[in-house]
């Protein structure tokens, strides 16, 4: 299993490949790939991410099959399922290398937004279960200025969003938290943006990273 370090210049490298659309990995879509990983698995990163179209890890990252092991829920939040689930990827596959990937102009975050500027009766309970893991993230930020500029208010909610989400695998789940403590583990924020396609590393990067 290769070394977190390895796995997010791995990522980086993937991702300046889908910028610059010089993607080039059919080896690993092919049916000899599918075939070798019938009898088992070794993602080299864990990626808890958005559910939004528009940002399939496997594409952004311009990896293959069996390379990502890939969690993806709207607003990129953390309940018990998604926390276990990384759970079961650090621990089973040894997976070192765990990227919290949010992504601008979310819908989920804008929902939070909306929510908490303008509160709504009718939000099905469904959507209110994720709106409200997202509100502790983005609710200080309304006592600030930006409450005045919608546009700067979404943009730093979405990495506050990101942050929280992060820290909560960090610290939310001690299995995860010793792993970190034995340097088997590393947890790190991105942001993809959707306009330029390029995904930025800004949050829990360890020094040499």
């Amino acid at each position: 299993m290769i070394t977190a370090q390895e796995a997010l210049q791995r990522l980086r490298e993937g991702n300046q490949r889908f910028v610059s659309d010089s993607r080039g990995r059919a080896p690993h879509t092919s049916p000899s790939r599918r075939l070798a990983l019938a009898e088992g698995q070794e993602p080299f990163a864990i990626i808890l991410g958005c559910s939004d179209s528009r940002v399939p890890a496997e594409i952004i990252f311009d990896q293959g099959l069996g390379d990502l092991f890939v969690i993806r829920v709207a607003g990129n939040i953390v309940a018990p399922s998604q926390v276990g689930s990384v759970e079961f990827a650090a621990e089973r596959f040894g997976t070192e290398l765990v990227v919290v990937l949010g992504h601008t102009l979310c819908g989920a975050i804008a929902a939070t937004v909306e929510q908490l500027s303008r509160p709504r009766e009718l939000q099905s309970p469904n959507l209110s279960s994720i709106v409200e893991r997202i509100r502790p993230a983005v609710a200080p930020l309304f006592a600030t200025e930006l409450k005045n500029n919608p546009q700067a208010l979404l943009a730093k909610a979405t990495r506050a969003n990101i942050r929280a989400s992060a820290n909560h695998l960090r610290y939310g789940s001690q299995i995860l938290e010793q792993l970190g403590q034995k340097n088997q583990l590393v947890v790190v924020g991105a942001e993809y943006d959707l306009a330029s396609g390029v995904v930025e590393f800004f949050d829990g990067l360890p020094e040499g990273f």
